[in-house]
C-alpha cells in the first residue's frame, strides 16, 4: 500500500558545468515587466539569452508556473525548467515561498530522472526548504494502474547552493528526506481505496511497516476491543463485516525525558451509517482515515529522526457501514472508560471512536496529547479547504499554531466557548454524540475535551487538529500538494516534536 519511491536528496556547489543531469530547474521572477532569473549559475551571456527568450514567450514568472527550454551548452541539462517563484524581487523569498517552488517544478517536471535545482539558496535554512519541496512535490499514485506511466519518476535531485560545504547541510538534507517520506506514505494510505485499506489491513501495514524502525506495535482487535470495553470503536464498526481495530505504536527511547500521545481517526471509510450520506462526493470518504495515517507516519519519522522524546500514538481504526448491527440513532454506547453517550447521528462517528483513543491515551499520563481528524463538515465551512482548526488547551494550541506557521502549513487556533457545552447533554446518557449546529467543530471539540484524563486534578494538556479540509484536495493541484490525498499537518507534528523533544 506505500509504494512511493523513493528519492536521493544532495547537494553540490554553483559550479554545474560537469554534473551531469537530465533537468536544470531555475527560478524566475518579474520585475518593471521582464523577466529575471534569480541568482542565475549560468554565465552572464547565457543568462541574458535566456532572459530575453522568457520575455518574448511572455512568460508571467507567476508561482506553479513552469515554463521549458532547451538547455544551454554551460549546462549538460538537456531541459531547463524555469518555475515562476510568484515575487518581485529575490529579497522577497523565504523558505515557504522557496519550499512551493521547488515542490511545484518537482511536481511538474515529469519524465526526467535527474534534475538540478538551482533556486536561490543562500543559506542552510533555504537549501533544506528547497530540498523538503522536492521531496513533497516529487509523488506519483498509481498502484492501481494497469498500465504505469511510462515517464521516469525523478530519483536523483540535487541542491545546487553555495552552502553545499556546511556541516549543518547533510543532517538538513537527511530531515527533508524523512519528512517527505512521511508524507507521500501518508498519501499512499489515504489514496489506497477502501476495499483494499481496511481495519485489520490498516493494522498490517503498520506492522509491516514499523519492522525496520525501532517501534513497537500492538493490535487490539474485536475480542480484546470487547473485552476491554472500547464501545465507541465497536459501535461505530458493528454495522460492517470488516471488525475494528485499535493499534498501538510505542517510541520509547531510553533518554526521553518527556511522553508524547498521538490520536489518529481511522475511518476507513464512512458512509454515515444508518445517518447515511448523500451518495454525491461519497467516493471521497475513503480519506477518512488520513488522522490516523498521520499520526502514523509522525512516530515513524521521530523514529526516524532519532529524538528523545517518548512517543505513542493510538489509531482508531473502523469502518462505518449501515448493516444489520449498526448503531441506530438513539443507541446507547459505553465508551471506554465507562462514560455512556446517546448517539444522536450516526454520522457523528469520528468523536466516538476517538474518545476509547483519548481515554486509553490518558491512562498512561504522558505530558501531552494531540488528536487529529477530518472530523466536522464545519472545519471547511469555518475555515476553508486548506486551513486546519486547532482547539484545546491554550497554550499547547498555540505552539501548534505557530510551528505550522513556521513549516509551511495552515492552520488557525479557535476557541472552546463554554456555552457550546450544555448543548451535547443528553437526557438518557452521560453525553450526546452532537450538539449546537453553529460552530459545530468546535462542539465536536468539547464533545472530545470530556474524555481527556488529569494528572493530579488538572487535565492533561491537549489539543485537537480537525483537518477536514486541508486532508484531501479535490480540486487542482498547486505547490507541492497534489490532487487527493495530501498528507497535511505531518508536517506541522514531526516539527512540535522536534520543538518538544527540545525544551
Amino acid at each position: 500500500m506505500i509504494n512511493s519511491s523513493d528519492l536521493k536528496l544532495t547537494a553540490i556547489g554553483t559550479d554545474i558545468k560537469r554534473k551531469n543531469a537530465d533537468a536544470l530547474v531555475l527560478g524566475i521572477y518579474k520585475s518593471e515587466d521582464k523577466i529575471h532569473i534569480a541568482d542565475s549559475v549560468l554565465p552572464a551571456a547565457s543568462t541574458a539569452q535566456l532572459e530575453q527568450a522568457l520575455n518574448d514567450l511572455g512568460v508571467a514568472a507567476k508561482a506553479d508556473e513552469l515554463t521549458r527550454l532547451p538547455g544551454v551548452q554551460d549546462s549538460k541539462a538537456k531541459v531547463i525548467g524555469f518555475i515562476g517563484l510568484g515575487v518581485d524581487s529575490p529579497a522577497d523569498l523565504d523558505s515557504e515561498t522557496l519550499r512551493r517552488a521547488a515542490g511545484s517544478a518537482a511536481r511538474q517536471l515529469t519524465g526526467v530522472k535527474s534534475a538540478l535545482f538551482a533556486l536561490p539558496a543562500g543559506t542552510v535554512e533555504h537549501a533544506a526548504a528547497i530540498a523538503e519541496g522536492i521531496a513533497l512535490g516529487n509523488y506519483r499514485f498509481e498502484n492501481f494502474r494497469s498500465k504505469k506511466n511510462e515517464k521516469p519518476v525523478l530519483g536523483d535531485a540535487i541542491v545546487v547552493t553555495p552552502v553545499s560545504a556546511d556541516k549543518q547541510l547533510p543532517a538538513a538534507l537527511k530531515r527533508a528526506a524523512v519528512i517527505g517520506r512521511a508524507v507521500r506514505a501518508t498519501r499512499d494510505l489515504i489514496n489506497t481505496p477502501a476495499n483494499e485499506l481496511y481495519p485489520e489491513s490498516f493494522a498490517s501495514t503498520v506492522r509491516d511497516y514499523a519492522k525496520s524502525l525501532p517501534l513497537k506495535v500492538s493490535v487490539y482487535d474485536e475480542k480484546k476491543l470487547a473485552k476491554d470495553g472500547f464501545g465507541g470503536l465497536l459501535g461505530v464498526g458493528g454495522g460492517s463485516d470488516r471488525a475494528p481495530r485499535l493499534v498501538k505504536i510505542e517510541y520509547a527511547p531510553s533518554k526521553a525525558a518527556k511522553h508524547l500521545a498521538l490520536v489518529g481517526k481511522g475511518i476507513t471509510f464512512d458512509t454515515g451509517g444508518i445517518s447515511i450520506k448523500p451518495a454525491a462526493g461519497m467516493h471521497a470518504m475513503k480519506s477518512d482515515m488520513s488522522g490516523a495515517a498521520a499520526m502514523f507516519q509522525t512516530i515513524a519519522a521521530v523514529a526516524e529522526l532519532g529524538l528523545d522524546l517518548k512517543v505513542t500514538a493510538w489509531l482508531c481504526l473502523a469502518e462505518n457501514m449501515p448493516g444489520s448491527r449498526a448503531t441506530r440513532p438513539g443507541d446507547v454506547l459505553s465508551m471506554y472508560g465507562g462514560k455512556t453517550v446517546e448517539v444522536l447521528n450516526t454520522d457523528a462517528e469520528g468523536r466516538l471512536v476517538m474518545a476509547d483513543g483519548l481515554v486509553a491515551a490518558s491512562e498512561e499520563k504522558p505530558d501531552a496529547i494531540i488528536d487529529i481528524a477530518t472530523l466536522t463538515g464545519a472545519q471547511m465551512l469555518a475555515l476553508g479547504l486548506r486551513t486546519a482548526g486547532i482547539m484545546g488547551e491554550d497554550t499547547l494550541r498555540d505552539e501548534l499554531v505557530a510551528v505550522s506557521q513556521r513549516v509551511g502549513e495552515q492552520a488557525w487556533g479557535m476557541p472552546l466557548p463554554e456555552e457550546l457545552r450544555p448543548s451535547i447533554d443528553s437526557q438518557v446518557a452521560d453525553l450526546a454524540n452532537i450538539g449546537e449546529r453553529m460552530g459545530g467543530m468546535m462542539t465536536a471539540a468539547v464533545f472530545l475535551q470530556e474524555f481527556v484524563g488529569e494528572v493530579e486534578g488538572q487535565r492533561i494538556p491537549w489539543a485537537h487538529i480537525d483537518f477536514a479540509g486541508p486532508a484531501f484536495n479535490e480540486g487542482s493541484a498547486w505547490g507541492y500538494t497534489p490532487k487527493n490525498g495530501t498528507g497535511s499537518q505531518v508536517r506541522t507534528l514531526i516539527g512540535f516534536a522536534e520543538q518538544f523533544a527540545a525544551s
